[in-house]
């Protein structure tokens, strides 16, 4: 990996590339995204089931794109009994996180008669896009049903690309019957979007859409929000990593190419004070790579996008980490914590050397569906308040309002909206 030395001018080149890793920044692939869109809009399930054949060879129609009952029990005897397990011991943890998440209505009264309040209500229909392909991310299922579920959504609606059989992989079935899933229909890309947002005869509307994808999915999802609500336009995986002398170098570089390996637009940062641990980190990373199933995209990540900067401080270091503001940091450090209470801008922030990146991925129990491109400095990662939505409550008696009815039509009458103001006043002209 390159060793940078860290100012003003390396940081703003640094995030000016990042940058142009967005998804926002693909406008080649807009009008396409658009087209199929548009004709799963117009011609639903008819159009659906042709991109389906055309993108992932599958013949699906109605009779066969839900998953049935029998496709789970199949699945469930194709997967290792152990690894159900884990599935069952993640989503324990994950759930468990998750419901500390937990909001509830409130209500304020006063003895003049006013009643102030907020009600919390949950999502009626929620879809959870899955990926399918080559590879399959039964955690991902988890990190997606999991915080609807806790919030109370009524029904759940999963896609996911079949396979050339028609089939669904084995393993995410598995992980969305554990979590919860009320229906799981083959059907993926751009078109199982446009499906979820618009609805056809197979597949029913739903009021948001979560869950990752590939350009096209990330690009679909753009273009329904306002049709429906969306949680993110998630962009390549990112980790930033500061250390200090204490780290353990060979255990940073594992860490580094953890995230790496996701695809070629993956970015693997470490910030650092100390120049022996950067050339440490450099040349273990070239050593792993070698011993790693998917080193040919962990190089060229590396290459692309990999960057070890040199701070003259840990002040340095801690700016330039929240300028970068990383899906996931890592702090390894002397005193980690101290560190952590000055961090501003993180998708997930992973503490000491045993907790590394990939706990969070499956295991520890927060969500890994989390803000990237620099967009931590102001998104969340998805929780329960993704699938709930809040009402305000108002309710006044007649004291109550005659006690401010003046101040609101002085109000309404300096904006010009003498309707508004005349709403109040008709309540207390005596003319009733």
């Amino acid at each position: 990996m390159r060793i940078e030395k860290l100012d003003q001018n390396t940081k703003k080149d640094l995030l000016e590339k990042l940058l142009k890793r967005s998804p926002t920044s693909y406008g080649s692939y807009e009008q396409s995204v658009r087209e199929i869109l548009d004709d799963v809009r117009n011609r639903r399930d008819q159009a659906l089931f042709e991109y389906t054949e055309k993108f992932d060879g599958a013949r699906i129609s109605a009779d066969n794109i839900l998953v049935t009952e029998e496709e789970i029990r199949e699945a469930y005897r194709e997967v290792d009994p152990e690894l159900v397990e884990i599935i069952r011991r993640s989503l324990h943890n994950i759930r468990t996180y998750h419901e500390k998440q937990r909001q509830y209505s409130w209500f304020d009264s006063r003895p003049d008669g006013t009643i102030l309040g907020q009600k919390v209500t949950p999502l009626a229909r929620v879809g959870v896009y899955v990926p399918g392909g080559k590879a399959a991310y039964p955690s991902s299922v988890l990190m997606n049903i999991a915080p609807a579920k806790v919030a109370g959504v009524d029904e759940i609606i999963m896609t996911t690309p079949p396979g050339k059989d028609g089939k669904v992989t084995a393993t995410t079935l598995v992980a969305a019957n554990e979590a919860g899933a009320d229906r799981i229909y083959k059907a993926g890309g751009a078109q199982a979007i446009a499906a979820l947002a618009f609805g056809t005869e197979s597949i029913p509307k739903v009021d948001k859409i979560v869950g990752p994808g590939n350009i096209y999915v990330a690009l679909a999802k753009k273009s329904v929000y306002g049709h429906v609500s969306i949680d993110s336009v998630a962009g390549p995986s990112e980790i930033l990593v500061l250390a200090d002398e204490t780290a353990n170098p060979r255990y940073v570089a594992a860490d580094l190419l953890s995230q790496a390996e996701h695809d070629e637009l993956a970015s693997a940062i470490l910030v650092t004070t100390s120049e022996a641990l950067a050339k440490e980190v450099s040349d273990w990373t070239d050593r792993f790579i070698l011993e790693l199933s998917r080193g040919e995209i962990i190089r060229k990540s590396l290459d692309n996008y990999g960057h070890i900067l040199l701070a003259d401080t840990l002040e340095d270091a801690i700016d330039a980490a929240n300028a970068i503001a990383s899906e996931h940091m890592e702090i390894v450090t002397a005193d980690p914590f101290e560190v952590m209470t000055k961090i501003r801008n993180a998708g997930a922030i992973f503490i000491g050397e045993y907790s590394s990146e990939p706990l969070g991925d499956y295991f520890a129990g927060p969500n890994h569906v989390l803000p990237t491109n620099g967009t931590a400095k102001f998104f969340s990662p998805l929780s329960v308040d993704d699938f709930i939505k809040k009402s305000s409550i108002i309710s006044y008696s007649r004291d109550a309002l005659e006690k401010v009815h003046t101040d609101i039509e002085k109000f309404a009458e300096a904006e010009h909206l003498t309707a508004h103001a005349n709403s109040i006043k008709v309540r207390f002209d005596g003319k009733d």
